[in-house]
């Protein structure tokens, strides 16, 4: 890893980059050097085909041209770092080309810390009882706001793939939910569909979408409180999917994004789905199947 960075922090504050960026829609190159390296630090990305890691690498140009990378506590954002989450906030969308990245356009920061965070948190009750609480945070996605990351967790995708699990994918996918929601609807695991989603109706294509994610959530709720109460067999997907269908999308969105082919088998119901809203070639093709 590079002490510090050089191409992207050069071309992104660099007056040519600004300009160019802004009024010709340019992006800077990734060197070749770099891009092999990222690419090999992260086995998911190796079992892209020619042609999806050329989409990938423009995605990225784009997207790191279009972004702000903030270092918390002292932390330098190399290249290496920077292009690292930038592959994995865009991966999902390999099928879809630039388009993609319009789920994001809400939003320019990215800040990075070293480590989890801890944060103050604060709720009210039904009885109007305030309570507060710490809470460690690896990452947080706000509406409308930056995107924040823990680097530790980012720097472990590698072997996180194997459990369906990454914290950029995680936190992007929460914005993917929030993209077209207002400020005052929170995220719920509903994000807008494309126009036409699996040859149905606007609203035949929501009612399909919520009824099959609130009958998976709630088989996966169960399936974790019988194993947290009572010694069943974990699920394979992160337990922390049960806490809402917001986070139940997010896990999901992670799990099916880095590891498919186990995605398909634990949950068949919602590889369609999934394979319909980031369009994957199986659904174009009809075949469901990794």
């Amino acid at each position: 890893m590079n002490p510090a960075p050089r191409w992207w922090r050069i071309w992104r504050h660099s007056r040519a980059g600004r300009t160019l960026t802004r009024w010709l829609g340019g992006a800077p190159d990734i060197p070749d050097g770099l891009w092999q390296h990222v690419v090999r630090a992260q086995p998911f990305l190796q079992r892209l085909s020619p042609t999806e890691l050329a989409c990938l690498r423009d995605l990225c140009q784009h997207f790191l041209a279009e972004k702000e990378f903030t270092g918390a506590q002292g932390l330098q954002i190399t290249d290496t770092m920077a292009l690292t989450i930038a592959t994995q906030a865009c991966l999902p969308w390999v099928h879809w080309g630039r388009g993609g990245l319009d789920w994001y356009r809400d939003f320019v920061g990215i800040v990075v810390y070293p480590d989890e965070v801890v944060a103050q948190r604060e709720v009210v009750d039904d009885a109007g009882v305030v309570h507060r609480y710490r809470e460690a945070l690896a990452g947080e996605a706000m509406h409308g706001g930056p995107v924040m990351l823990a680097w530790s967790h980012v720097a472990g995708a590698r072997e996180a793939a194997g459990e369906g699990r990454n914290l950029v994918i995680h936190e992007f996918a929460h914005k993917i939910d929030m993209r077209y929601k207002s400020r005052h609807e929170a995220a719920d695991g509903c994000p807008r569909l494309p126009r036409g989603f699996m040859q149905r109706s606007a609203a035949e294509a929501n009612r399909m979408w919520r009824s099959t994610w609130q009958r998976t959530y709630e088989d996966f709720r169960r399936q974790v409180d019988m194993a947290e109460r009572f010694g069943a067999p974990r699920p394979w997907l992160d337990a922390y999917g049960a806490t809402d269908p917001a986070e139940f999308f997010a896990v999901a969105c992670e799990a099916w994004t880095v590891n498919r082919e186990r995605f398909a088998v634990e949950f068949p119901d919602l590889l369609p789905l999934l394979d319909a809203f980031f369009k994957h070639p199986a659904q174009v093709s009809g075949v469901a199947a990794p």
